[in-house]
């Protein structure tokens, strides 16, 4: 053999051996496949190489749903894998829904898985449901804080035991709008109780009454039972609010009242203006006498003595008006 086809035999042998090699490692998927009754074809598993597809992800979660009794097509677990699910997650889970009797087709738990829910997470809460605390003391409030009609504050928590309602899970409400409803009934249901005292005596009224709301509707979750854990009692409100009535009511009275006194104020300067207003009016037509009398004298009006005279009465009428001034009051002898 000459030079070229040594080198040409050479080329073909090692593509033969790569490709080999290529084919090899897909034998053991194959076999342990075909040992375990999940029949895949080897020619699938080598284009699931060429789709950008990990077999052995496949291959390992089709054992598994046939071991538990579930015949999963290949195309299927390669569509959901390609779309971006988690394929082991859906299967874990109709797995488990299996077992548990709860029916979880494949499409309904692959939209689910799809759409960014834990489908596994959900299928075990709904066959072991869990406790929701209300309110979340871990992003919220320590407790749900509520006014009776007698003006005291009570203070309650909340234990809320919820299933997943995997038929509403895709579009459903989530933890968030389970509290914020149970917390609304249970503030509603303490405001509209007369007395706080007949709250704390029953306070599974509470439940009751807010699970006949029907709290659950539009959400993922089936509330099983709503606990009241905890039920303090608070600061006295309704003394607090007419104490600051009260005080609200006594500024506007002190507002009202010192109006009323600058008004009064204002209305005795008027007065006081007026009194000197009249005054000055008197001094200017008492000066006009001398100018009257004087034109009396010159024109022959007034003589000497009708002035002496009525100097007399002026004198006797100031020396009466003096002496009725002076006169001591006579004691009382009663």
């Amino acid at each position: 053999m000459g030079p070229i086809e040594i080198i040409g035999v050479s080329i073909a042998g090692l593509v033969i051996l790569m490709v080999l090699l290529f084919l090899f490692q897909f034998v053991g998927l194959y076999l342990q496949a075909w040992v375990s009754g999940a029949k895949v074809s080897f020619f699938g598993l080598v284009m699931m190489r060429f789709r950008k597809v990990k077999p052995r992800l496949i291959v390992e979660n089709r054992i598994t749903a046939k071991k538990a009794g579930l015949d999963i097509p290949t195309d299927l677990l390669e569509a959901h894998y390609l779309a971006g699910g988690r394929v082991t997650n859906v299967v874990r889970s109709m797995v488990a829904a299996d077992k548990a009797r709860i029916e979880l087709p494949w499409d309904v738990s692959a939209a689910i898985d799809l759409a960014g829910r834990d489908i596994l997470e959900a299928v075990r809460t709904s066959v072991n449901p869990k406790v929701i605390d209300c309110p979340d003391q871990v992003h919220g409030r320590a407790t749900i804080d509520a006014v009776a009609k007698d003006g005291i504050q009570l203070k309650a928590r909340a234990r809320v035991t919820v299933r997943t309602n995997i038929a509403r899970l895709v579009g459903g409400a989530t933890e968030e709008t389970i509290i914020a409803r149970v917390g609304e009934g249970i503030v509603s249901t303490i405001g509209s109780a007369a007395s706080h005292l007949a709250v704390l005596e029953n306070p599974d009224n509470i439940s009751r009454v807010v699970l006949e709301k029907g709290l659950d509707a539009g959400t993922a979750y089936e509330i099983l039972s709503i606990d009241i854990a905890d039920m303090d009692v608070g600061e006295n409100i309704g003394a607090k609010l007419q104490v600051h009535q009260a005080t609200a009511d006594e500024k506007r009275f002190q507002a009202e009242a010192e109006k009323r006194r600058a008004m009064a104020v204002a209305q005795e300067a008027e007065f006081k203006a007026e009194v000197q207003k009249n005054r000055a009016v008197v001094i200017l037509a008492e000066a006009e006498i001398p100018k009257a009398m004087a034109e009396s004298f010159r024109s022959g009006n007034m003589g000497i003595m009708d002035y002496e005279r009525l100097r007399n009465i002026q004198s006797d009428t100031s020396m009466r008006s003096s002496i009725a001034t002076d006169e001591p009051q006579q004691p009382d002898r009663r």
